[in-house]
C-alpha cells in the first residue's frame, strides 16, 4: 500500500496553498479574534494525500477533539479540507493562546504518530507561538533524533526512508487502536 497516492504537488502549488492558508487563518483572526490551532501533515516527497496522511489527520482530529471536550474549551469555527496537496485543518478556540500551544506540544510529545502533526497555534496578533517562546526545544527527526529542520534542509535521509517509518507509525497505531 503507498503511503501517498494522490498527484505530484509540485513546489509552486505548495507555496500557493502555503498563502491560501495564511489568508483563511487572517479571516478567521479578524472574525473571531480568538487564537487558532492550524494543522497540517507531514509527508516528505512530492505526493502529499493519500491513505496514510488521510489517516493521520483523521487521528489528530480525534486526539483534538477529545481534548477540546475535557478542557470544554468552546470552538467558534472548525475547517477541515482534504487536498491534494495535502489535509489540513483550522480550529478556531475560546482559550488563551499559550494554554492552547502547551496542549498541542502535549499531544506531539505523548502520541504515538506525533511527529506527522504539524501543529501551529496563531496568536490573535497572526503570530504562531514557537516551542522555543514556550521554552521547548525544537521537534526531531522522524529517523534520528536530531533537530527536523537540519535533517530536512540537508536532506539527511532518502525518501523511501522517510516512508518506511511513516508506514511503520501510522500502521502500528492502527494494529493498537
Amino acid at each position: 500500500m503507498a503511503t501517498a497516492s494522490g498527484p505530484v504537488v509540485s513546489l509552486d502549488e505548495l507555496l500557493d496553498v502555503k498563502e491560501e492558508r495564511a489568508a483563511r487563518q487572517a479571516a478567521a483572526l479578524s472574525k473571531f479574534g480568538k487564537p487558532l490551532v492550524s494543522v497540517t501533515i507531514v509527508m516528505p516527497g512530492p505526493v502529499k494525500d493519500g491513505w496514510f496522511p488521510r489517516r493521520a489527520m483523521e487521528i489528530f482530529l480525534q486526539e483534538l477533539d477529545t481534548l477540546i471536550g475535557l478542557r470544554t474549551w468552546p470552538v467558534l469555527s472548525r475547517l477541515v479540507l482534504w487536498r491534494s496537496t495535502g489535509p489540513e485543518g483550522i480550529y478556531v478556540i475560546d482559550a488563551d493562546a499559550r494554554v492552547l500551544k502547551s496542549a498541542a506540544m502535549d499531544l506531539e510529545e505523548r502520541h504515538p504518530i506525533d511527529r506527522l502533526w504539524d501543529i501551529d497555534v496563531i496568536t490573535t496578533d497572526g503570530a504562531p507561538l514557537s516551542r522555543a517562546q514556550m521554552g521547548v526545544p525544537a521537534r526531531q527527526c522522524l529517523l534520528c533524533g536530531q533537530p527536523a529542520r537540519e535533517c530536512g534542509r540537508s536532506r539527511r535521509h532518502s525518501l523511501p526512508e522517510l516512508i518506511k517509518q511513516i508506514r511503520t507509525m501510522v500502521n502500528c497505531f492502527d494494529l493498537r487502536a
